[in-house]
């Protein structure tokens, strides 16, 4: 059997040591190819044009052209080519990190913060390898970013419609689990929601890391035009709002006093998360019932696969982001192969989808 061919990369940082550290990891995992490594935007740029590699490793702070400038371009000029932002962790590069992803990068890996926190731990070393190693080269290289599916019939186990009669009430609460590719692809389905999102509570997980999620939180407010945070332990979950898991720590649902109220806690990660969706959906499935609607969305692993086949045997339907449309199919598809999918659907439709059920049956 013949070996897969090693992923090309361009390493962008201004640091000499960040460049060396990032070639030398990448060369002992065997699974990559680095062809160019460069110390600002137009150097990253020109190796980009020169070389096509698969991915590009970008970092945001650059002298000259910095980060977001290139990565304009590199989208514009090398749709091909997938793009790894990295950052320090700051919170305004946590905002600079969601433009980036709005503008096209695949994923924002935060940096440590200092270089020998950068050089000693193995945990950013493996995330940053899991990260590149989850890049498929073959998706990054066709059709560009900005083109969407048409609403095509679902593969498990049946077509958008096959949810209707699984369905005995319009769902209150719809319950979102992403990871890669996820801020862009949410925030595409809550604006595709229209009206119908006001009719909802709707509960995310998407894994980042602190700072990062709050910067999510406003992006999708300002984007479309109703609250949306970070919730507080016990705060109760008011319909036509949007909240979000707070880095580094769970979001699930409790009932308190009567009343459906957010539960926030540092319990250990699940399945390697926190926050996961695992303990989102299995909440969801315990307190809510038939009257969550689950959605599985881009991402690697398989987080939410047990939180989905909780929300089926609670009678809620689960819908996973088809492979298409995702950037990455790890989490969605995990799902579908496990056969807890009420439906796939390409992005494009998945809005379009929950607002019919929404609507209890009603196309928008």
């Amino acid at each position: 059997m013949t070996a897969p061919r090693p992923s090309t990369v361009v390493i962008a940082d201004d640091s000499v040591v960040v460049r060396g550290l990032f070639a030398r990891w990448l060369g002992e995992s065997g699974r990559f190819h680095v062809v160019a490594v460069a110390g600002d935007g137009e150097t990253a740029i020109e190796h980009t044009a020169r070389h096509h590699p698969d991915i590009v490793v970008l970092d945001i702070d650059m002298p000259g052209l910095d980060g977001i400038a290139a990565l304009t371009r590199l989208v514009r000029q090398s749709p091909g080519t997938a793009v790894l932002v990295t950052t320090a962790l700051t919170e305004r590069n946590a905002q600079l990190a969601l433009q980036c992803m709005t503008l096209g990068a695949v994923d924002v890996l935060p940096k440590p913060d200092s270089r020998s926190g950068l050089t000693l731990s193995l945990d950013f070393r493996g995330e940053f390898l899991s990260k590149l190693a989850s890049i498929d080269p073959a998706r990054s290289k066709s059709a560009p970013a900005d083109v969407e599916p048409t609403l095509a019939p679902a593969l498990v186990p049946g077509s958008v419609f096959d949810l209707r009669p699984l369905i005995t009430i319009p769902p209150r609460y719809l319950v979102i689990g992403a990871s890669t590719g996820g801020p862009r692809a949410v925030a595409r389905v809550l604006s595709d929601l229209g009206d119908a999102v006001h009719n909802l509570t709707t509960l995310i997980v998407q894994h980042m890391p602190p700072l990062f999620t709050a910067s999510f939180a406003d992006q999708i407010a300002a984007q479309i035009g109703v609250p949306a945070r970070e919730p507080y332990d016990g705060e109760r979950l008011a319909r036509g709002t949007v909240y979000i898991a707070p880095g580094g720590r769970h979001l699930g649902i409790d009932r308190r006093l009567g009343h459906i109220v957010a539960s926030i806690s540092d319990g250990p990660p699940v399945r390697f998360c926190r926050p996961a969706v695992d303990v989102l959906f299995n909440e969801a499935a315990r307190h809510l019932g038939s009257a969550a609607l689950g959605l599985v969305m881009t991402g690697m692993g398989s987080d939410g696969t047990e939180g989905a086949a909780s929300l089926r045997r609670a009678g809620a339907a689960v819908i996973a982001q088809d492979e298409a449309s995702s950037t990455i199919w790890g989490m969605p598809g995990s799902v579908v192969r496990a056969r807890h999918a009420s439906a796939v659907i390409p992005l494009a439709g998945i809005g379009p989808a929950i607002r019919a059920l929404v609507g209890g049956g009603q196309g928008a």
